[in-house]
């Protein structure tokens, strides 16, 4: 059974109902899933999504620019400029919106996204762990190999010093005996 969605918002509930709709009708556009992908900041542009859908809720049930800002955490400029379309992210809201109110509110999972299978979703993130996995396999091993290289030289400036204090001792032995041959003269 599908849920009534107002689009003149009369209560938080109604308002909730407004903003979770236009937030997915929005992120469901192929024309924004294209722009997610490529996104280098996705969580910004998603939220600036959601805040924009957000506001433009409230706004239509009758919530003044500063009761949105205080309510959403934002300066009154922020909605302002989502409310009127200066955003890309309040300008998709709006277009949302406006076909809200020419169809109704459909929310239509585009075929792209339908069609991705939960492997296809994850199948670039693990081929980025797998590489990245094989990148530090492959430090692992060049430090193992310094380690080793550290162990022996260590190993070998260990030896030289006891051949060294073996030396040292000989040499005190010789200066004690020239010692003892000093004094008896």
């Amino acid at each position: 059974m599908a849920e009534e969605i107002p689009l003149r918002p009369l209560g938080k509930q109604d308002i909730h109902k407004l903003e979770t709709a236009l937030l997915i009708a929005t992120l469901l556009r192929p024309d924004v899933i294209e722009e997610i992908r490529k996104a280098e900041e996705r969580l910004t542009w998603v939220d600036s999504l959601a805040v924009a859908a957000a506001a433009l809720a409230r706004s239509k049930a009758g919530y003044t620019v500063t009761m949105i800002a205080d309510e959403l955490g934002r300066s009154e400029g922020t909605i302002r400029n989502h409310l009127t379309g200066k955003t890309k992210a309040g300008k998709l809201v709006q277009e949302t919106y406006q076909r809200f109110l020419r169809e109704g509110v459909k929310i239509e999972i585009p075929e792209v996204v339908a069609k991705i299978t939960p492997e296809e979703v994850y199948k670039k993130e693990i081929e980025k762990l797998e590489k990245e996995l094989e990148e530090l396999r492959s430090a692992k091993t060049e430090l193992e190999g310094k380690v080793k290289s550290l162990e022996e030289k260590v190993k070998n400036l260990e030896n030289e010093k006891t051949n060294l204090e073996t030396e040292v001792a000989k040499y005190k032995q010789k200066i004690e005996e020239i010692k003892r041959i000093v004094s008896s003269i």
